[in-house]
């Protein structure tokens, strides 16, 4: 089965653009529209911006560092310029010889005997919000914003030790800055900023003793025998809020919305426990969540086409992901597909950092729901009662279910 909805109603070869919401309703069809007839797309929007579709292109874009820079990574009409090799949210905005010092920085926070330990507390969140969610016996709940928008939220602010009651704050700045960029620009009082709120935390945070979390452990990091400067403290504390927490609620909700339509894979999850890593993995794939962006730092081309030095590419690593050239039966969801290279966390240098922490949430947030609500449906059939978020990371931002049966704690 696919989640393919109707054609697309514009011509995406030239008028596309991302933020808009009937691209974010149909973003698989256009995905597949263009990669037989556009396979490298040119639009106007945002001072004019690249997007190819095809596997290859994609691949070797991400893994070219010489001719694309990562100096910005959200498209934007206030394109950066003169900040790289660091960028502005290191190590993702990092171009070499910047990045690799950056990213081994974050490394130890992010291996697999790190993120082991963070499970249970996730388990406990997921289960917490199951609570609340079931609590007044509602047969219809979103699961979007009741639960897959929590999960990333409370496990990101224990990490870096800020308030899991700062979370509507979060969902804020992720709105502005990867949804809607560019369109508050000049129109917000400072105080509403994440440079507002981070600033202030970092100043609290040097006059308090230090602390066993990731903001503490920035603080006191050295990368070239150096304290990091503010900025560099910064950067990588809105990195992990911003793209630490939308990526995966964002994984979470299209899993359930999947899930919610298709009660053969509810009931192979029942039955066979072990096939979720399988199917963790192919959510992945499926519905990858994020489109990276890259700046040319050159004249170059993409599959043949002419790019110039400053033109903006995009990377839609979904697009990538459904490539019938890359994967066998690529506009399918096999659960226990059993060869699944898929690129959700990304290629080259910047592939994901955080994919560890990413799969843990998402297997436990699917498996504690699954526990207590094996049994739900989407409450309409009205493909627009599921809202997608627009920007370069798609997932269910509203996901009214119907609840069909529950077991108890």
């Amino acid at each position: 089965m696919t989640d393919l909805q109707s054609p697309p109603a514009r011509d995406w070869a030239t008028e596309f653009d991302h933020t808009k919401e009937d691209y974010a309703a149909d973003a698989p069809a256009v995905w597949d529209d263009l990669r037989v007839r556009c396979p490298v797309a040119h639009s106007d929007a945002h001072g004019g911006e690249w997007r190819p579709t095809r596997h290859d292109d994609v691949a070797a874009i991400a893994r070219d560092t010489e001719h694309f820079s990562s100096e910005g990574v959200i498209v934007n009409v206030f394109k950066p310029e003169g900040i790289a090799p660091r960028g502005y949210a290191p190590p993702i905005t990092a171009d070499p010889p910047f990045h690799a010092g950056s990213r081994r920085l974050l490394l130890p926070a992010f291996s697999p005997r790190a993120i082991e330990a963070l499970e249970e507390g996730a388990r406990i969140s997921c289960r917490d919000l199951l609570d609340e969610l079931l609590a007044d016996g509602a047969d219809e709940v979103d699961a979007a914003r009741a639960y897959a928008q929590h999960i990333p939220v409370r496990v990101i602010a224990d990490m870096l030790g800020l308030p899991k009651e700062d979370g509507d704050q979060f969902r804020m700045f992720i709105h502005r800055i990867i949804e809607k960029p560019g369109e508050y620009t000049g129109t917000l009082d400072p105080e509403q900023t994440l440079l507002h709120y981070l600033t202030g935390k970092i100043e609290q945070r040097r006059l308090d003793p230090p602390k066993d979390d990731l903001i503490g452990f920035l603080l006191e990091a050295e990368m070239d025998g150096e304290k990091l400067t503010n900025e560099h403290i910064f950067g990588t504390i809105a990195l992990l809020i911003i793209a630490g927490i939308d990526t995966t609620w964002s994984a979470i909700g299209a899993s359930l919305w999947h899930l919610a339509q298709h009660p053969e894979d509810r009931q192979r999850l029942q039955d066979d426990p072990a096939v979720l890593p399988f199917a963790i993995e192919e959510f992945l794939r499926f519905y990858a969540p994020v489109t990276m962006a890259r700046i040319a730092a050159t004249d170059t081309e993409i599959g043949g086409c002419p790019v110039a030095a400053r033109d903006w590419v995009l990377l839609p690593f979904p697009a990538a992901n459904r490539d019938p050239e890359a994967f066998e039966r690529a506009d399918e969801f096999v659960i226990d597909r059993q060869r699944n290279r898929h690129v959700a966390f990304g290629l080259g240098i910047h592939r994901c950092i955080g994919s560890n922490l990413a799969r843990m949430e998402l297997t436990v947030a699917v498996d504690e729901w699954m526990k207590r609500i094996p049994e739900f449906e989407l409450a309409s059939d009205d493909p627009s009662s599921v809202r997608w978020s627009t920007g370069q990371v798609r997932g269910p931002r509203e996901l009214p279910v119907r609840i069909l049966r529950t077991v108890d704690a």
